[in-house]
């Protein structure tokens, strides 16, 4: 009988992390430089006798290293592992109404798994024809709001107005803008999480600081906010990140100046594909993030998805309604594209 009560869920699906170390790897969003060379340092230097001992379950050093980056207080941060980790400790603290939160129905294919996880109503409000969010969908009642800025998989960046006139309609309720791509050229909402006490503002360190091996997260929002979710942190996992993971997290955060550059080498690269793709007849939506999304015209999605795999090219298709047309591209280093480009190019 005890097979009665397992809980049924469809499980998310992650980009496909081939062995094979000789392929060119553009499924999963990685960033395609490695981390600072104080995070090698702090590799190097660590004193392996910490693994004994119990993390700090508060994660005071890193948080204070975030706090000091964003030139807010400690008690405003609120550190997991991965975003993916804050996004559950949020649907698990705040979605507990009986109203359905609201997403995107083209967004990032977590939301709907932790709804259904956590026993969350939701609903869908579909994205336009440009594969814009509709602001007026989201005038109804409801139990909270998630949205990715920029959206995944699209890349497209909402502007500060949108976000403002979704927040400003929905004070009752929690709105959270999920940043994990903001780095690569949008304009974070952050200094909104002072005006709006129902803000909260979830950034990862595995897109643009390289660490998406380590697994760092973290949520920026009132005092109020930060409370509840360590309340709920507490009694879910006191011990939720590593003493390295913590190291590591501080160096990476403390060196802007690499941050920085590798932030305009992503950009700059990205670009040169947006363009070739555009030469090649792709329709290209313009990207803040650190990947493309991109239709082709010469062959559906799905073929170039399977053909750049025979020549161990990996990108990311969906088979999905709205989007079983486009492939999403993460960006790579700049002979990586170079080789996709020539690999496209010959397939025409």
């Amino acid at each position: 009988m005890w097979r009665d009560y397992i809980r049924q869920v469809k499980p998310y699906t992650p980009g496909e992390q081939p062995k094979d170390e000789n392929v060119i790897k553009l499924n999963t969003n990685e960033n395609p430089y490695p981390p600072c060379v104080g995070v090698r340092d702090a590799i190097k230097d660590f004193d392996y006798n910490m693994l004994r001992k119990y993390p700090d379950p508060a994660v005071n050093e890193l948080r204070q290293a975030i706090a000091d980056y964003h030139d807010v207080d400690i008690r405003n941060v609120f550190v997991g592992v991965g975003s993916d980790d804050v996004l559950a400790m949020c649907y698990m603290t705040f979605f507990n109404s009986n109203k359905p939160i609201l997403f995107p129905d083209i967004t990032y294919s977590f939301y709907d798994v932790w709804a259904e996880e956590f026993d969350v109503l939701y609903v869908t409000k579909p994205l336009d024809e440009n594969f814009r969010i509709v602001p007026s969908d989201y005038k109804t009642i409801n139990g909270g709001i998630i949205i990715p800025n920029p959206n995944a998989p699209t890349g497209i960046e909402e502007g500060i107005d949108t976000i403002i006139d979704i927040i400003e309609n929905n004070k009752d309720s929690i709105v959270i803008i999920d940043e994990a791509y903001v780095d690569f050229g949008a304009e974070s909402v952050l200094p909104l999480v002072a005006k709006y006490d129902n803000l909260i503002v979830v950034r990862t360190f595995s897109k643009s600081r390289s660490l998406a091996g380590s697994r760092i997260g973290y949520a920026i929002a009132s005092k109020e906010i930060i409370k509840a979710l360590h309340n709920v942190k507490y009694s879910y996992n006191s011990y939720t990140m590593d003493s390295l993971t913590i190291k590591i997290g501080v160096e990476a955060i403390k060196d802007d100046k690499y941050f920085k550059e590798n932030l305009e080498k992503v950009i700059s690269t990205r670009e040169w594909t947006y363009n070739k793709l555009l030469e090649l007849g792709f329709e290209v939506f313009e990207s803040k993030a650190n990947f493309l999304f991109a239709k082709p015209n010469f062959i559906s999605a799905k073929e170039l998805f399977h053909e750049l795999k025979k020549k161990n090219i990996f990108v990311r298709y969906f088979d999905k309604p709205r989007i079983n047309e486009y492939l999403r591209i993460s960006i790579g280093t700049d002979q990586e594209m170079k080789e996709l480009i020539d690999a496209i190019t010959l397939l025409k």
